[in-house]
């Protein structure tokens, strides 16, 4: 039996992977190693999961298992991940790296597996979606320099954070260590790509040795130069696929890599170099031009990723100095000038300044700060001088734990990618089969020309992996969520990305969520012996002192009409009722009906109808008078967010028709509100429980969303098929499934349009495979196709599938601010 402490997880980001079919590879490859309990990988984010008992297999042996299959890696030390792991101890490091040339999660896998062999490593991960490797290990068992020598060993890349390179090839990498790192606009740009890297100068060179066996052929009939050109063209091009079809071949699975190596053999074999060339000429192509186009949308990760200045300035000692942001602790003042990113989160101690939040909240207009208000790492001071108090270390920042949950969110699958995954299990198989049958049925039975149905056989040997069906659904959720996340919209995985989508009731907390959160002066009733303004100053002058909610809205109203407050005399608080205070040459009261009444301050007629008018429409009286009687009273109400009306709006123009608010205040109050966004549904004096319930009956109609704030109604987010959260973005971040990072209402509309946008490229794109596999499974069996287009069909749907997917990233919001 083994003990719990002999069991460890490793983790790993894998590199070039071409479709899921390497990452299925990857993990069953792992799973025949003794000691192997579980072993996962993810084509999506080329992350690597194992779980393993040490005292049967060691981590050296699960790299090698994982190197051995072709992949590649390449990590470099850098700040901590954004959550720590329970494998991480004081006594261990971590490494963080880009990793270039993966061409799909299963890369991803081998890359994590390969690490995992290694001596020393507790947990090695590799992300597919941004590139990014993470290694905790053990620097006495195992040197900085093996981990990255295993990944390039792989044939992958590696680059070092602070440099801000591509990540794409071992060549620009080795550029940018050299101290000279190329813009961030050009990593995917054009001839740079194609020059510079090795996946682009392996296309160039097979494609130039194919032309010029062609000119050599057909233009200087020179037939033996012309198949040491098309030899040259696929021994070129062949051999990463090679070393991947190996691999593929020993773990007996028939992976995309292994299809188009037997198809290209066969066919040298046969005597055709020039279909053979071409191709291993096409799908070299077809995987480098879907890398190509999936670098772009990994750049929303990594422009979060480098939001974060590296130093910061601190004030020690009474001096300003600079400090790594590793180094500052919570509790540090920053200095911030302007132009200055902010390097830590923390809250405003002195100055004012307006801050560009874009990056993290999708807001295009810069919010003023004040001393007492938060700002987040990563965003620009634009105007003032700025002091602000550390809250947050560099690994718990908002930002790093952003990219945590985005990086997580592409990981995850989508539950339409089940279906896929489980049609291809069948698929693939069912035309081997019939390939098969082709090349020997014939021959053996019938008497025909082996060579004429053995290339036959060929061609279907290509069209049987279905790359399209398979990377349809993860390419498609990294454009979405990457394009979400440029805009304040935080997906936590696949699952709430499809399901937003098909919300047939949508449900509101009321406080903090359709409303403020906070008191806002209504209005201002006067009983005809003073001028509203005057009263307003009156009681914002004995109410300057208090800490209360509602004495602060009442101030607040008074300071933005301009009023200037006095200071009271003999100010005298009652808990639980008001105040009162000397004010000139009279004492006035500020309070509730229960202040004037233990004054022995009669109510007359008139105000008793004015209290009751007020409290009808779901208002908090505030009443103010003096010894003689009442002469007026102020009415606050929790504020409605300015955008909550349009939100509704927009989600009722979306098809939503059904939207309740569910509320834990009276039925005056929760009427007021629904009238005034235009709510129809609405359940009043609701506890946290109740709204449990609540969810739990609306769900017998359909699909339920829940939006709230994360405070008080966590219990219903959890029990919705998917929830929105809104609010403080500390805690928006752990409440719900979908975060609303700008705290704009609006965006709730935009997530769910957007998610419907998603499942419909999906299904665009699995509808247009299906059909391009079913009519060139018909045309390879009648002989019709040759291998060349047989590998056009392949690599044009993938790529097809790729630049539908691609269209989400492009996906802009409507403008949300004012």
């Amino acid at each position: 039996m083994t003990s719990a402490s002999a069991l460890k997880t490793l983790q790993a980001h894998i590199g070039g992977m071409d479709c899921g079919g390497c990452a299925k590879t990857i993990a069953t490859t792992l799973q025949q190693l003794p000691g192997v309990g579980e072993a996962t990988v993810s084509f999506a984010t080329e992350r690597l999961n194992v779980t393993y008992d040490s005292q049967q297999v060691d981590e050296a042996a699960i790299r090698d298992r994982v190197t051995a299959l072709g992949y590649t890696f390449e990590p470099i030390p850098t700040q901590p991940s954004p959550v720590q792991t329970p494998l991480q101890t004081p006594s261990t490091q971590t490494l963080q790296a880009q990793v270039g040339g993966m061409d799909c999660g299963g890369c991803a896998r081998t890359i994590a597996a390969n690490l995992q062999q290694l001596p020393g490593i507790s947990e090695a991960t590799v992300n597919f979606a941004s590139e990014r490797l993470n290694v905790i290990y053990d620097p006495q068992q195992t040197s900085e320099a093996d981990i990255i020598g295993r990944v390039t060993d792989l044939g992958y890349t590696v680059a070092l954070d602070k440099t801000a390179q591509s990540f794409a090839e071992t060549d620009i990498a080795a550029e940018n260590l050299a101290g000279d790192p190329p813009s961030r606009k050009s990593d995917f740009g054009g001839w740079r790509f194609w020059l510079k890297t090795r996946r682009g100068q392996t296309v160039i060179l097979s494609g130039a040795g194919l032309l010029l066996g062609v000119i050599a052929e057909r233009l200087l009939s020179l037939p033996l130069v012309a198949q040491g050109f098309f030899a040259l063209s696929l021994i070129v091009a062949i051999a990463p696929i090679l070393r991947a079809a190996w691999i593929a071949l020993k773990l007996r699975r028939a992976d995309m890599n292994l299809l188009m190596t037997l198809a290209a053999i066969g066919a040298a074999i046969l005597g055709q170099w020039f279909q053979g060339a071409l191709v291993i000429f096409l799908f070299a192509l077809g995987t480098t031009l879907q890398s190509f186009t999936l670098g772009r949308t990994r750049h929303a990760i990594r422009d979060l990723m480098d939001l974060t200045p590296a130093t910061a300035t601190v004030k020690r000692n009474g001096q300003e100095v600079s400090a790594t942001v590793e180094g500052i602790q919570v509790g540090e003042i920053l200095t911030i000038r302007p132009g200055q990113r902010i390097a830590l989160d923390g809250v405003v101690v002195s100055g004012v300044s307006a801050i560009d939040q874009s990056p993290i909240t999708g807001e295009s207009l810069p919010e003023t700060k004040e001393p007492g208000d938060p700002v987040f790492a990563g965003t620009l001071n634009q105007t003032g001088f700025l002091e602000v108090e550390v809250t947050h270390t560099a690994k718990d920042t908002t930002v790093a734990r952003i990219v945590h949950l985005v990086e997580e969110a592409q990981e995850s699958r989508a539950p339409i990618q089940q279906w896929v995954d489980r049609f291809s299990a069948i698929y693939t198989p069912i035309v081997l089969l019939l390939a098969v049958i082709i090349a020997l049925v014939p021959p053996l039975l019938l008497a025909q020309p082996f060579q004429f149905w053995f290339y036959k056989a060929l061609v279907l040997l290509v069209i049987a992996c279905p790359c399209a069906l398979v990377i349809a659904t993860p390419v498609s959720l990294i454009s979405a969520i990457g394009a979400a996340t440029r805009q304040g919209i935080l997906f936590k995985g696949g699952n709430a990305l499809e399901t937003a989508g098909r919300i047939k009731t949508l449900a509101f907390d009321k406080t903090g969520t359709i409303t403020q959160g906070v008191p806002v002066v209504q209005k201002v009733h006067n009983l005809g012996s003073m001028s509203d303004r005057m009263m307003l100053m009156i009681a914002a002058s004995l109410e300057q002192q208090s800490e209360h909610p509602l004495a602060k809205a009442i101030v607040a109203e008074a300071l933005a009409q301009g009023l200037a407050l006095e200071a009271p005399e003999s100010f005298t608080a009652i808990p639980g009722k008001g105040i009162w205070a000397k004010f000139g040459q009279a004492i006035y009261f500020v309070g509730n009906r229960r202040l004037f009444e233990e004054q022995t301050i009669s109510l007359s007629a008139t105000a008793q109808s004015l209290l009751a008018e007020i409290e009808s429409q779901g208002q908090t009286p505030v009443l103010i008078g003096t010894r003689q009687g009442v002469v007026g009273a102020i009415a606050l109400a929790d504020g409605i967010r300015l955008e909550s009306t349009e939100a509704v709006h927009s989600l009722k123009r979306l098809g939503l028709k059904r939207l309740v608010m569910l509320t834990g205040d009276r039925s005056a109050v929760a009427r007021q509100v629904a009238q005034q966004v235009d709510i129809d549904e609405y359940q009043v004096e609701l506890l946290p429980e109740d709204k449990l319930q609540a969810i739990h009956k609306l769900r017998r109609s359909g699909v339920v969303g829940m939006v709230g704030d994360g405070i008080n109604d966590t219990p219903a987010l959890a029990a919705a098929d998917v929830s929105f959260a809104v609010g403080k973005i500390d805690v928006a971040l752990e409440a719900a499934d979908i975060v609303l990072v700008g705290n704009d209402l609006r965006r709730v509309g935009d997530a769910i349009q957007l998610s419907r946008r998603t499942l419909t490229v999906i299904q665009q794109s699995i509808a247009v495979a299906l059909v391009l596999n079913a009519t060139f499974v018909i045309l390879g069996v009648l002989g019709v196709i040759g291998l060349p287009i047989a590998v056009l069909e392949d690599m044009g749907s993938s790529l097809l599938v790729t630049l539908n997917a691609m269209r989400l990233f492009k996906t802009q919001m409507r403008e949300v601010n004012p």
